[in-house]
């Protein structure tokens, strides 16, 4: 892989590359978010209408949105100002922050800080507080897509619910999925078939007591399947290893594998119950199977 850059000599952002390789924002969050930090600070423009600039459609939008909150690089509040009308107030940030920390970057109303040396010579005053903020966990070597964990559940089951999980996303508009996020949901739910979970337990444990508004659906339908999964069945995983191959007992000559203490394969036992085989001594005393005749139509006399 050849790779050519130069670096820009003006217009140009500085996006940390936690936020480029997220494992967890879609490539919609993270056109949103970037635009959205490429913007000059006087430029006062609402997540929705960067979304139209940056060609994003609003249901994309929203799970955009939905991804950034979750990940605590948008936070939004509604106030009623003093004449009874409602105002939103939406923060950007380029490293996550708590709801404490971007309640306190709201009440200070400052903009964002970047901390580094920003002058030649020290600014005069008192030193200031280090910046709220904090460096997203759990984002080494990140992807597009989060890696894939090895599953045990077989294919079938895995594609079953595959199909349960998707049909919930259908059906409630608060879980609504990609097709990403239900491919990865996959295992988990068909874990809970492995398990003797039933189409409709599943169903119930995904959907009952949703909050009114669900920031993230795959989130929020991970740890319920995380959280609830059902426990092992009291059974025995363990089968019973196989007998070794063994002659028939019966006069066939055939080699057959015993389930138990058998000493004769299925066809000779079956014969012996019905009373159908005889077997005759001969001289030498060894079995000697009769031959049966063959049968003649009846036009042949």
């Amino acid at each position: 892989m050849l790779k050519h850059a130069i670096a820009p000599a003006r217009f140009f952002s500085q996006v940390p590359n936690e936020i480029i390789r997220h494992p967890r924002l879609s490539a919609e969050a993270v056109r949103l978010l970037t635009w959205q930090l490429s913007l000059p600070d006087d430029v006062n423009q609402p997540l929705s209408e960067t979304a139209k600039r940056a060609g994003i459609r609003k249901t994309a939008f929203g799970r955009a949105k939905a991804e950034l909150i979750a990940e605590g690089y948008v936070h939004e509040w509604r106030r009623q100002g003093p004449a009874g009308r409602w105002k939103t107030t939406q923060l950007v940030s380029n490293v996550p922050l708590s709801a404490e920390e971007a309640a306190e970057v709201r009440d200070r109303g400052s903009r964002p800080t970047v901390e580094g040396p920003t002058a030649e010579e020290p600014a005069v005053g008192e030193p200031e507080g280090r910046s709220v903020g904090r460096h997203p966990e759990n984002t080494e070597e990140n992807t597009s897509n989060p890696p894939s964990q090895p599953s045990t559940v077989p294919p079938p089951l895995v594609e079953r619910a595959g199909l349960i999980v998707a049909s919930v996303s259908h059906r409630d508009r608060r879980l609504r999925l990609t097709g990403r996020d239900v491919i990865q949901l996959a295992p988990l739910a068909g874990e809970w078939l492995l398990r003797g979970a039933t189409v409709q337990e599943i169903r119930e444990a995904l959907t009952d007591g949703l909050p009114d508004r669900v920031h993230s659906p795959a989130a929020l339908i991970h740890n319920r399947l995380t959280r609830k999964m059902p426990d092992l069945p009291p059974f025995a995983t363990s089968t019973p290893a196989a007998q070794p191959l063994r002659s028939c007992d019966g006069g066939c000559d055939r080699v057959f594998r015993p389930l138990g203490d058998e000493t004769r394969c299925r066809d000779c036992r079956q014969e012996a119950a019905e009373g159908r085989r005889s077997v005759t001594r001969g001289g030498d005393g060894t079995a000697v199977r009769p031959i049966r005749p063959a049968s003649v139509p009846a036009s042949a006399f």
